[in-house]
């Protein structure tokens, strides 16, 4: 299943998930999304990692982790007929999120999964890379090796963004826009699809 070639890109073992969500917290510290959920940045280093968690966590258990080096660069992937506990995903953020926020939060949700593809796929819930390294390719790095994998299997992608920084790097490894999810307050988060290759 691993068609990756580029010897810094390593699968992650399941006892290294601290070090993933460290990660992610650093490339995700300034999302708008992310930052709506927990304005005050104690909450969002305390909570986030769990939304992590209960959104891509199963990624560890099908092998689909991948890191680029010491962790600069992590991607979370869900093979075809995986997608994520979306009970969990709700029990966590009905918990971790202020209850004034929840309405717009659930809307966004609802949209999200009646968006979400229904045929096989391979969906990208997580992928980030450190803060502090950002700018020196090491997201298009980790990036293709990734695809080399999903186009193995001659299946389309597809992922949600909630920057819209990121929208030109999704564009240039070939996904494309399809929606977005907005409600009330919350900021819109942006579909993608790359065809199957």
């Amino acid at each position: 299943m691993r068609p990756v070639t580029d010897p810094s890109v390593q699968l992650v073992a399941g006892d290294a998930q601290a070090n993933v969500y460290a990660t992610l917290v650093s490339a995700f510290a300034d999302d708008p999304v992310e930052r709506w959920l927990y304005p005050a940045y104690t909450d969002y280093l305390t909570h986030f990692p769990d939304f992590l968690a209960a959104f891509g966590g199963k990624a560890f258990h099908r092998g689909t982790v991948w890191r680029l080096g010491d962790f600069s660069a992590v991607a979370l992937w869900y093979p075809p007929g995986t997608e994520p506990d979306g009970d969990a995903v709700a029990a966590v953020l009905t918990d971790t999120v202020t209850p004034a926020r929840h309405a717009d939060l659930f809307a966004v949700a609802e949209q999200m999964s009646d968006a979400h593809p229904t045929y096989r796929h391979w969906y990208l819930p997580w992928f980030g890379v450190r803060a502090d390294l950002r700018g020196q390719g090491l997201g298009s790095r980790l990036m293709e090796s990734c695809l080399k994998t999903v186009d193995a299997d001659q299946l389309p992608a597809y992922l949600e963004t909630p920057n819209p920084r990121t929208l030109p790097f999704y564009e240039r490894h070939g996904f494309t826009v399809t929606g977005e999810a907005q409600a009330g307050a919350c900021p819109p988060i942006v579909f993608m699809l790359r065809p199957a290759r």
